[in-house]
């Protein structure tokens, strides 16, 4: 047995599936033991957009409840590099991703010095560990490796796998994992009561929700939490659908819009009670830092401690998210529903009218609310959709109603462009059979046009909607903002529905509502991808975010 056998068998035994780089003459031997471990090798355009496919693969297995990591393999020098992106939106949006890496042996780095670099420096500050595999030693690395990136906190784990090492013959044969199966952790003590005690006396509670709810799959538990508390849920971005968004305690996602800030934070500063579930603030933006006063009373539920100082915490419950929520969750009194509250009524009920009503589609009848709205009710209530860095994701987090969580995927806490893309194809890969749309801008689809190739491959039915404004929005609305001049943000159009028939797709524009429905029914029928390229005004956004 090879030593790359034995990793890639590793990788088989944790429930890993997919894999996902391109190759290179140090990892052939790594490629070539992943697929005959049984996990699936894609080829891919580029590395970063590789990390991204393998970060919505792992997002559509979870949603069949296969929690495991994912492979992106690259090679020594410029696969590594390219692939730094992908590793830091990793590391910040908690995604455990095993990331394989191919180098020369030491003693011949000593005197070759053409491509080589140490890899393992240039990750260290973004990943939760990096190994290099030694002989006779594999089994105990890859057991690390695996338990680390999905432990506490997932992240991505770097292995440096030396040619010598994933070439030569190994001595080990693959062992039992050492890693063992975690008990679920519970806080004790007097914490647990007096939360107990708070969240029975609160007049005006209310919770936030996050990635490290998604991440143990707590939807069903925060629901039921919620219902018998009756406290309204914000989450944020990655937390959209951890209770239905249709619900009545839902208050949406939140996080970047300061439109939606300013119908939030009036309930955060009024509330009794915070209850923090799961809740990362890396996604969130400056309004976020201290929404409540060191008087008010915090609950936090979380898997790790916290140490970014963006808030006031007065009762932390340090464990698993779920059973630590069904500790605090009163069992249903022969169904027994409470009465609304004032609060509730009063408070809660306008906020959520007035946030749909902030973000409606335009009076005019085109624009990207328009295009949002239109395409949400178009499409099935299962479809995961995927945003992109820019003005417009901004906008379709506050309006696409998500039903299930993981189903409105995007880089939330590193908030990269040319993501929804690829998110969406490894998705689709995972998952075939839900409908998935990618909301991208101009300059976003163009940042990653390789990744059409790998999705003409697949030979599926997939929506990519462009909103064509030929301009960077988002830049272009901060510099006017600040009364900047207007510099980098401007370009010209792509054909787009041209550039999607010459990549095997079909494209069409669109200017209208009525069209862009029938188009992106007929799109959901097809065995190819389909382009809706949605021509918008360049200050389509103003008044909207």
């Amino acid at each position: 047995m090879r030593g790359a056998d034995l990793i890639a068998q590793k990788l088989h035994q944790a429930g890993s599936q997919y894999a996902f780089g391109i190759p290179g003459g140090e990892v052939l031997a790594l490629m070539d033991a992943l697929n005959l471990a049984g996990l699936k090798f894609n080829l891919v355009k580029h590395e970063n957009a590789g990390g991204f496919m393998a970060e919505g693969a792992w997002h559509g297995l979870a949603r069949q409840g296969r929690d495991a990591p994912v492979v992106l393999l690259a090679t020594l020098g410029p696969g590594v590099t390219n692939a730094v992106n992908v590793i830091a939106n990793a590391f910040q949006d908690r995604v455990p991703l095993i990331f394989l890496t191919g180098c020369v042996d030491t003693a011949e780095a000593e005197t070759y010095t053409h491509q080589v670099m140490d890899h393992q420096q240039l990750l260290r500050p973004i990943v939760k560990a990096s190994f290099k595999a030694a002989p006779g030693a594999l089994n105990a690395m890859m057991d690390k490796a695996i338990s680390i990136a999905m432990s506490g906190q997932p992240g991505p784990v770097h292995i440096d796998v030396p040619i010598s090492v994933a070439e030569g013959e190994s001595d080990e044969t693959q062992k039992t994992p050492n890693y063992g199966v975690r008990a679920a952790q519970l806080p004790f003590g007097d914490v647990l009561e007096q939360a107990r005690d708070l969240l029975g006396s609160a007049q005006r509670p209310i919770a936030i929700a996050g990635v490290d709810a998604v991440n143990v799959d707590a939807g069903n538990e925060i629901e039921a939490f919620c219902e018998a508390y009756q406290i309204p849920l914000i989450t944020s971005y990655k937390g959209k659908g951890l209770i239905p968004e249709g619900h009545k305690l839902s208050l949406g996602g939140a996080g970047l819009s300061p439109k939606a800030d300013k119908n939030l934070m009036p309930l955060l500063a009024d509330a009794d009670l915070v209850v923090l579930i799961g809740y990362d603030p890396i996604e969130m933006r400056v309004n976020w830092r201290n929404p409540w006063s060191e008087e008010t009373s915090v609950i936090e539920l979380t898997p790790v401690l916290r140490s970014h100082g963006m808030h006031h915490v007065s009762h932390t419950l340090e464990g698993d998210v779920k059973p630590t929520l069904m500790a605090l969750t009163p069992e249903d009194e022969a169904g027994i529903v409470p009465e609304e509250s004032d609060w509730l009524r009063d408070r809660i009920a306008p906020a959520k009218e007035k946030l749909k009503a902030d973000f409606t589609a335009e009076e005019s009848g085109w624009g990207p609310a328009t295009v949002f709205h239109g395409l949400r009710e178009a499409l099935p209530d299962t479809t995961v959709a995927t945003a992109d860095s820019g003005a417009h994701r901004i906008l379709v987090s506050q309006i696409w109603e998500s039903h299930y969580p993981r189903t409105m995927l995007q880089s939330s806490a590193l908030c990269t462009m040319a993501c929804a893309l690829p998110l969406g194809i490894g998705h689709k890969m995972a998952k075939p059979e839900d409908p998935v749309v990618v909301f991208v801008g101009d300059a976003g689809l163009e940042m990653g046009l390789g990744d059409l190739a790998v999705l003409r491959d697949m030979q599926v039915p997939f929506i990519v909607c462009v909103l064509v404004d030929e301009s960077l929005s988002l830049i272009e609305l901060k510099q006017r903002a600040n009364q900047n001049p207007n510099l980098g943000v401007d370009f010209s159009a792509t054909n787009f529905p041209a550039l999607a028939d010459a990549y095997g797709g079909h494209g069409v524009w669109v200017d209208d509502a009525e069209s862009l429905k029938k188009e992106a029914k007929a799109a959901l029928k097809r065995d190819t991808f389909t382009v809706l390229a949605c021509r918008i005004d360049r200050r389509a956004y103003d008044g909207k975010l």
